[in-house]
């Protein structure tokens, strides 16, 4: 807080609000025309907590990359399978700024996953942690190693309703409103845990 010693010593000037100081932090700084991502973080393997917020913690760690905004924790039921055939997901949604372009970025999603020893030997099997890219900028693009927005996350309730809780205005390219998504999509098997909370890095 050390910015605004000078001027709140000036009793002209009315002090900043802590919760306006993080959003305008002095990180931002380091960032030169940075661009907004969103990332979706899911786990059903393991402490899924604490998964998710590790990963959490090595994208803010990335250089290039500050985590802005963190969502609530859903729990849901494994999607592409039977409910009972492998545990349920805690799922949430960061959203970041980052100057990485967007071949970067998932070259660090990537990583994060096999640091957290991500095992791909089946389409819908569990998983210790999914970090998959939702949205960057405004880009939309079909091209098959990165598909911008996220093909499926237009209908997926356990993406857009951790989403909306961050960001009410926001919009999935080429889709519209992700609240007026998520109200068109089925909410069954996704539920919200009001007891879990994931930390924003400081």
């Amino acid at each position: 807080m050390t910015a605004f010693t000078e001027g709140q010593s000036d009793p002209t000037v009315q002090p900043v609000p802590a919760s306006v100081v993080r959003q305008v932090d002095a990180a931002d700084s380091t960032l030169q025309n940075p661009q907004r991502a969103v990332i979706a973080l899911g786990s059903n393997l393991g402490n899924r907590l604490e998964t998710i917020q590790g990963a959490i913690d090595a994208l803010e760690d990335t250089p290039g990359v500050r985590v802005k905004a963190v969502s609530p924790v859903y729990e849901t039921e494994p999607w592409g399978v039977r409910p009972d055939s492998q545990p349920s997901y805690f799922n949430a949604v960061i959203v970041l700024r980052t100057t990485l372009p967007p071949s970067s970025l998932l070259e660090r999603a990537h990583a994060v996953e096999e640091a957290f020893h991500r095992v791909r030997d089946e389409r819908w099997g569990p998983r210790t942690i999914d970090v998959d890219i939702v949205a960057y900028a405004d880009e939309v693009s079909d091209d098959p190693t990165l598909t911008l927005p996220h093909p499926r996350a237009h209908e997926r309730a356990f993406v857009l309703a951790p989403w909306n809780d961050v960001e009410p205005e926001a919009q999935l390219p080429g889709h519209g409103l992700v609240a007026q998504l998520l109200d068109a999509v089925s909410r069954d098997g996704v539920a919200p845990r009001a007891d879990l909370e994931l930390q924003l890095p400081e």
